[in-house]
């Protein structure tokens, strides 16, 4: 013990700097302020805690003005008890089970699998001239890193297809 104490005051006093922690997925949107909804959606259909400890996860984030798009009341449905299955489905399509940076991405449109329940399902994921496109939502913000993976904010509601 006193060798680590010894070790950790010639660090402070040497000017070494203890790398901090990174704040996990969940953490993150939480600081970013403009994931409220999705926070909300994540905790009522019970998977906040799965993206806070899941590992090398990618999260295509709606922002709130990306929930706030859909049609009158459909993010109140959503959040009813009773539609937990449909909540759990439509977040788990924006969740890749790996990390995936904006230099991972070909100059060409490729399919990537979700986490969706059926785990079945695929995100069209493009990069273009134009920017990053995921289905039908633009990429206004990628690869914020977290330190259980990353964040790519995007401007729409991704829903699957079947």
């Amino acid at each position: 013990m006193q060798k680590i104490i010894i070790a950790a005051t010639l660090a402070m006093g040497l000017g070494f700097a203890v790398p901090a922690q990174a704040d996990n997925i969940v953490e993150t949107a939480k600081g970013a302020g403009s994931f409220e909804t999705l926070l909300a959606a994540a905790q009522a259909a019970g998977l906040a805690d799965a993206l806070a400890t899941g590992e090398n996860l990618t999260v295509f984030a709606p922002t709130d003005e990306a929930f706030a798009a859909l049609p009158d009341g459909t993010v109140e449905m959503l959040l009813k008890p009773e539609n937990k299955d449909k909540l759990d489905a439509i977040l788990m399509y924006h969740v890749v089970p790996r990390k995936l940076m904006s230099t991972d991405l070909p100059g060409r449109s490729i399919k990537v699998k979700t986490l969706k329940a059926d785990g079945d399902m695929t995100l069209s994921v493009e990069k273009s001239s134009k920017g990053v496109s995921v289905d039908n939502a633009m990429v206004i913000s990628a690869d914020i890193v977290t330190d259980n993976g990353i964040i790519r904010v995007i401007d729409k509601v991704v829903l699957p297809s079947n």
